[in-house]
């Protein structure tokens, strides 16, 4: 997944070249070819891979099954020069190392959070009891970007197990090469809340524009500023999600997005997230669209597939948990999109089992209601994999 450095509270940026083909059936069948682990880089044993889950890797949720079982495979070897595991030596983050080291399970309250804390709780959910994760929307979600910023509050719910909130959208308006931030009814401090004021505040945000085609990127690292100063007392973190494309500095194509780990922000964008979509090698606004290859439904099952991946991922690092590299995962790195695009939604046990640790939810409960979710939106290799997992728990031994 386009992500977050190794270490989650620091501030980081998450960029990636887009130099992928479109993908289609021709391309996603075409032979792949092996390149060299990152210099430094061993895949995990089978040992280490289990050592990895935990003292629970023996309960049935937690167990990998065997192989013909076809639930967690080995992360897979670089087949491009970009892919993220030719790029990076990661050391990866073991059960034990996230229960010692995640500030959300820490006995102190964290520093850089400002609602109630109950030292005596076990889970982040007991710590931190009115603690919730907020979505904003930056720019519009509608129908002409197949987006529903609904189905993403929905979809991050169910996966984390914690409240997701959305908060009111923030407007942008795009005129004669003016990005503009809007706010209106803003709260009128000497009235504390009781009457608003009917200004609107405006500001202009730095961007990038390109006349032929029309395209437009806005400047990540100022857009992150603002939203520090947005987040509620009571977030555990605010991602602010947008379907403008956005960059770091100028010699960058694009950048998926920035997160300030330690303020518990961030700001992605699903702008390169559409199947019909393809992208320049050199030029950041070289982004061309064929309607005629996916149509309607397909396109936003795609789209949404791919952007609750993303979205779950990231606060996934925001909640303290590192690249995974035992399995193909959902916290798997990823270089380029098409790397992004071929990794699964689910956890695999060392990641599942962190985050049911950090949360206290339970875990059949939970897939049932993602087995809900896939099915109501076709989701269909998703929906299947968690049914075979269903089953997989029911006829095996163990539980929590």
């Amino acid at each position: 997944m386009v992500s977050i450095a190794q270490l989650p509270f620091d501030e980081a940026k998450i960029k990636f070249v887009s130099n992928m083909p479109k993908l289609n059936k021709k391309s996603s069948v075409s032979k792949k070819r092996h390149v060299p682990y990152a210099k430094g880089f061993t895949p995990p044993t089978n040992r280490i891979q289990l050592a990895a889950i935990g003292n629970d890797q023996n309960l049935a949720e937690f167990s990998p099954g065997s192989d013909d079982d076809g639930f967690f495979s080995p992360v897979p070897q670089p087949s491009d020069i970009d892919d993220w595991l030719a790029q990076y030596c990661e050391e990866g983050q073991t059960y034990r190392q996230f229960y010692r080291e995640c500030p959300w399970l820490s006995s102190r309250k964290w520093v850089y959070t400002k609602q109630k804390f109950n030292s005596k709780g076990n889970t982040i959910l007991e710590k931190y009891p009115e603690g919730k994760i907020y979505l904003l929307p930056l720019g519009k979600f509608d129908s002409d970007h197949c987006v529903d910023f609904n189905h993403l509050q929905e979809f991050s719910q169910i996966y984390l197990g914690i409240d997701v909130v959305s908060m009111p959208g923030i407007k942008l308006d795009i005129t004669n090469n003016v990005v503009s931030w809007i706010e209106d009814s803003l709260p009128d401090e000497s009235s504390r809340g009781q009457r608003t004021s009917s200004r609107i505040k405006k500001q202009t945000l730095n961007a990038r524009f390109n006349s032929k085609p029309k395209q437009y990127q806005i400047r990540v690292d100022e857009v992150l500023l603002k939203l520090k100063r947005k987040i509620p007392d009571d977030a555990l973190c605010m991602i602010g999600l947008t379907m403008s494309d956005l960059y770091g500095d100028e010699t960058d194509l694009f950048v998926a997005g920035m997160a300030a780990g330690k303020h518990r922000v961030a700001i992605f964008s699903f702008s390169r997230y559409d199947p019909t979509l393809t992208f320049d090698i050199g030029d950041w606004y070289g982004i061309k669209q064929d309607l005629n290859g996916i149509h309607g439904e397909e396109r936003k099952r795609i789209i949404l597939q791919r952007s609750c991946k993303l979205l779950v991922h990231e606060i996934g690092h925001l909640l303290g948990i590192d690249h995974c590299i035992y399995y193909d995962c959902c916290m798997n790195g990823s270089g380029h999109l098409r790397e992004d695009f071929s990794q699964p939604i689910h956890l695999c046990p060392v990641d599942l089992h962190k985050l049911q640790t950090l949360v206290g939810f339970d875990i059949r409960e939970r897939y049932q209601k993602l087995l809900v979710f896939y099915e109501k939106h076709e989701m269909c290799d998703e929906a299947e994999w968690v049914r075979k997992r269903l089953q997989y728990l029911d006829t095996s031994k163990g539980s929590l």
